[in-house]
């Protein structure tokens, strides 16, 4: 039965090479196209500072969880155990409070993922609809993005229509750091280097730290 499927298979495939071969392919740098835009760049800016400021804030919480641990270390020989259990009681609670912002911050659907949908999604979408369009347009089969991605080992150059969708969207092709200038329009500001951030950064958490002397 396998054999038949394998058969089967390596027929269609054969069927269907010839329509492949005359397919047209291209390939498009997201990352270039997405650096030569101002908005993009000010957009990662604006994500970049709401990064940091929840950090800021994050550390700020895990300092103050540090300081209970230390001192419930420091104190717990003199304290009777009522007062144990209620200091005890006070770390476990500001570990729920620290771990509850982290996921808040930067858990999955948090407030790192809908502010990069708010302020970065946008311009990608334009980009990947001027994508769409000039491959409709140029009767292109498939667009491969070749930002990253070690599946392409080779473009050449003349099937690279990065800056055709550049052009689409209505700015001047350059250097990924170039400043993008609209056609008719009003020259925007320089486009800067975008920092990498890792902002999926853990913080760690401790429950009921013995480590810390």
């Amino acid at each position: 039965m396998k054999t038949k499927i394998l058969i089967l298979l390596s027929a269609l495939l054969l069927a269907a090479m010839p329509a492949m071969a005359q397919q047209k392919y291209a390939c498009v740098n997201t990352d270039y196209v997405l650096r030569s835009i101002p908005d993009y760049a000010n957009a990662q800016k604006r994500l970049d500072k709401y990064v940091e400021d929840w950090t800021a804030e994050l550390a700020e919480k895990q300092s103050e969880l540090e300081n209970l641990c230390f001192e419930y270390e420091q104190e717990s020989y003199l304290l009777p155990e009522n007062l144990k259990k209620r200091r005890q009681e006070e770390i476990k609670s500001k570990e729920q409070e620290v771990r509850a912002l982290q996921q808040q911050r930067f858990g999955p659907g948090g407030d790192l993922d809908k502010k990069r949908a708010e302020l970065l999604k946008p311009v990608q979408d334009r980009v990947y609809a001027a994508i769409e369009r000039i491959a409709q347009e140029k009767n292109y089969g498939m667009v491969f993005d070749k930002a990253g991605s070690p599946a392409v080992l080779f473009a050449n150059k003349k099937y690279d229509i990065s800056d055709d969708v550049l052009e689409s969207l209505g700015y001047k092709p350059g250097s990924s750091a170039a400043s993008a200038e609209p056609e008719g329009g009003k020259k925007k500001p320089t486009n800067p280097e975008l920092r990498q951030r890792d902002t999926d950064r853990s913080t760690g958490l401790s429950r009921g730290r013995d480590t810390k002397k």
